[in-house]
């Protein structure tokens, strides 16, 4: 444990970020994964409705830095393309 008074806030910070974080990350997956299995089950107009919340929730997890601007743009372009294949 922190016996620096700056090292104690640190801590501190680090166990609140980590929580915020860790909200984010498992909001992506549980979105990717519901809309993976619409597209499984062939309900292509409710994938379409749930690429914005997609996009927002990358986009956002990028720019704060919980995950790397490429990952973003590679999960969704990956899942653009499977809900326009699926559409088709």
């Amino acid at each position: 444990m922190p016996i620096i008074k700056s090292a104690k806030k640190a801590l501190r910070q680090n166990i609140k970020r980590r929580a915020e974080n860790k909200v984010t990350k498992q909001k992506i997956k549980t979105l990717l994964k519901d809309t993976r299995t619409l597209v499984l089950n062939k309900k292509t107009d409710e994938a379409k409705k749930a690429l914005p919340a997609i996009y927002k929730a990358l986009d956002k997890a990028a720019k704060t830095g919980i995950i790397k601007p490429n990952t973003a743009a590679r999960n969704k372009s990956k899942f653009a393309l499977m809900v326009d294949k699926a559409s088709k």
